[in-house]
């Protein structure tokens, strides 16, 4: 059974977080500004049914979704692009798979302790962000 991944996480640490950017052909003045951020994720996991929020000072991302089920994801506050999304659980992790412009697209949660780990990937670039659970 996967983990239950309910709560409120305080940033930690990031690497190759510019890769990950480039490969979405992120302007380099976004770029520059998206490096200064920390930003904070907030999960609401009901089952099948949850909600992930990344929280900053400049800008929030709300994605709201159920588990296993093919959505179009509207990216314009990210990158300016659409895909079509699926999350589903592979074994721990929680999969995101985002098809559209950019190959190789999406991120996987996971667990570790109190720490929520946060693994973004587009094209060849591979991020990886680190949270602590704080609630």
């Amino acid at each position: 059974m996967p983990p239950n991944l309910t709560g409120y996480y305080r940033f930690v640490s990031q690497k190759n977080l510019e890769d990950y950017l480039k490969a979405l052909n992120i302007h380099v003045a976004l770029r520059k500004l998206v490096l200064l951020l920390k930003p904070d994720k907030e999960i609401d996991d009901r089952g099948t049914h949850m909600t992930v929020k990344t929280l900053s000072p400049f800008r929030n991302y709300v994605m709201e979704f159920e588990v296993g089920v093919e959505f179009e994801e509207d990216l314009r506050i990210v990158d300016g692009r659409k895909c079509q999304t699926i999350v589903t659980w592979e074994e721990e992790q929680l999969v995101c798979v985002q098809r559209g412009e950019v190959p190789n697209r999406g991120w996987r949660h996971w667990l570790e302790g109190e720490k929520l780990y946060l693994e973004l990937t587009a094209g060849d670039a591979v991020c990886e962000q680190v949270f602590r659970k704080v609630r």
